[in-house]
């Protein structure tokens, strides 16, 4: 099934990650950020998220939305997050709304439920516990999703993402970590799954050590394929008291 896809925050990690991959299942992308997106062959469009103009012209033709534009940090004045994460992202719902825009893949954070204490195979619709502003902003992300999704049929799926990087580099990622791989076959899932209305899932790998359950993610048609026990040999185990260890959020709780 291929797609007209928009990405918000295409210039980011994760951003650049799913213009790599996506492509691959046939997918025709267009790419929004403030940021300059380099070495592309897909249409760009530069401009804020807090422009309905800019919003008006990204969505014209697009079936689905990757939004991944924001701040990404938990440490992030509540000025800043306030403005990108929350009135931002109720703009691309309300632009993607108005343009008949069919599903939405929002990237939320495994923030969303920081405070919630570690605990085996955590469901993915953990009640929200934010453990920062950031942690709040992403749990509001979900909040608006659930909105569009029963008051507009929007299809919604929203990834409580964790530890996204080339590899695990500390004890706690060989539990958290979703690798480049498998965050373009997560947005694939959710981008396709005939039965998707509204979900939230654990942007996970398949981890040995991993505290989150997969259960939601699999039954989307997310099949992921690393571990990230591969990369556990020479780390040192985590003390089960530390907040690394002994939250969902991580030592965020403590800030």
């Amino acid at each position: 099934m291929v797609k007209n896809i928009l990405i918000t925050g295409a210039a980011g990690r994760i951003g650049a990650c799913l213009t790599e991959g996506l492509p691959r299942y046939g997918h025709r992308l267009r790419l929004l950020d403030m940021k300059p997106v380099e070495g592309t062959e897909h249409e760009v469009i530069a401009g804020d998220i807090l422009d309905p103009a800019v919003l008006e012209r990204a969505m014209k033709g697009v079936t689905d939305v990757v939004h991944l534009a924001g701040t990404p940090s938990p440490s992030a004045s509540f000025e800043r997050t306030l403005t990108l994460n929350i009135e931002g992202t109720y703009r691309v719902f309300e632009a993607a709304r108005q343009a008949g825009v069919e599903r939405v893949v929002y990237a939320s954070s495994n923030h969303a439920a920081g405070f919630t204490p570690r605990q085996e195979m955590a469901p993915a619709d953990t009640p929200v516990a934010p453990d920062s502003h950031y942690g709040v902003s992403k749990a509001y992300g979900e909040a608006l999703g659930r909105y569009y999704s029963d008051r507009y049929g929007m299809r919604v799926a929203c990834l409580r993402i964790g530890t996204f990087e080339p590899r695990p580099d500390a004890p706690r990622a060989l539990s958290t970590w979703l690798s480049p791989g498998d965050m373009v076959r997560l947005a694939q899932a959710c981008l396709t799954a005939p039965d998707l209305t509204f979900a939230i899932v654990w942007g996970v790998s398949a981890n040995t050590r991993r505290w989150w359950d997969l259960a939601p993610g699999r039954a989307l048609g997310y099949e992921p394929q690393d571990d990230a026990e591969v990369y556990a040999e020479g780390m040192p185990e985590l003390d089960p008291a530390d907040p690394e260890y002994a939250y969902a959020g991580g030592r965020v709780v403590e800030s």
